[in-house]
């Protein structure tokens, strides 16, 4: 039995509702895949009229490796503008420790990737990552959208536009931001959740409407859906593997935390003993040999608390 076969089935290619969300990177390829889609959130990211935007060519998305024991770069979206400037787009839905190293690491490999054995540095083009992240990575404040580029730390001077970064936090979208601004409009179009909300967005820019046909095509592919739904479940069973394991680590921790906070609490029940002995004029070993314990213990425990001045003789 073919894997379309299967699923047609079990009745979930009959389900009318059923739309990809763009949240999923292989949906999110999807849509780039379109080059009237990828013009209007291009243009939307550079804050540029898409007319003005004549060319945008898809590069490949695995980046060489100069040594063979070189770490691999894999892209999601890798775009080429007319200019030569170069733009990798990411969707991230999982929470990711170390996305800011990540970043650098990809940016910096494009970057650097641009020049061919002798040529000079002037050949050099602008070169552009975009994160789009379904979790908060900047966590203390509520700036949905923001460019970090490098500049001089004390003046904000820009020390040169060659490398940029932007950043798109979906979560801290305000569900009902009402805004003119495009980024905002595809923002809202990535983190839409249901058939009914891509529709409604569909209806305030022609850029998004194309998005919103590609995705309905997208949906009703059975081979890409089978692909899609693929990568839905491998998202869902990482983030249960990553609950599971944090799950895991604060039991342990639990578990440890209370082994010693019983030994703080047997250690401090058994000096206070020893303080009690001292006063009654014991010495060290009567009270090792009333307690059971080596000398070695008694002064130890002694020496860590009070009674250290009276057991010193």
């Amino acid at each position: 039995m073919k894997p379309e076969d299967d699923i047609r089935e079990k009745g979930e290619q009959n389900d009318d509702n059923f739309i990809m969300l763009p949240t999923v990177d292989f949906c999110f390829k999807g849509l780039m895949n379109n080059p009237k889609v990828r013009k209007g959130f291009i243009a939307a990211l550079l804050k540029k009229d898409p007319e003005t935007i004549r060319e945008t060519v898809l590069l490949p998305t695995v980046l060489g490796q100069e040594y063979q024991d070189d770490k691999l770069g894999i892209l999601d979206v890798r775009v080429l503008m007319e200019d030569k400037t170069q733009i990798d787009m990411e969707m991230q839905v999982a929470y990711f420790d170390y996305w800011d190293a990540r970043v650098l690491f990809y940016l910096s490999k494009i970057f650097a990737g641009q020049l061919k054995k002798g040529e000079p540095y002037e050949n050099l083009k602008k070169c552009i990552h975009v994160s789009i992240l379904d979790f908060i990575h900047f966590e203390k404040d509520t700036k949905c959208y923001r460019t970090i580029c490098f500049c001089d730390e004390k003046t904000g001077k820009k020390y040169t536009d060659l490398m940029e970064m932007q950043v798109l936090e979906l979560k801290k979208l305000p569900p009902d931001i009402r805004s003119g601004d495009d980024l905002i409009k595809w923002m809202k179009f990535f983190g839409g959740k249901s058939r009914k909300e891509f529709a409604a967005m569909a209806k305030t820019d022609s850029y998004i409407e194309e998005a919103y046909k590609e995705l309905e095509k997208l949906s009703a592919d059975e081979r890409a859906k089978l692909e899609y739904e693929a990568r839905e479940r491998a998202i869902r069973d990482y983030n249960s593997q990553m609950s599971s394991a944090l799950r895991r680590g604060e039991q342990k921790g639990m578990e440890r935390g209370l082994k010693r906070g019983i030994q703080q609490g047997e250690h401090a029940a058994l000096k206070h003993v020893i303080e009690k002995m001292t006063k009654k004029g014991k010495s060290r070993e009567e009270i090792a040999e009333l307690l059971d314990l080596d000398l070695s213990e008694i002064t130890a425990l002694a020496l860590s608390g009070k009674a250290t001045d009276k057991l010193s003789g």
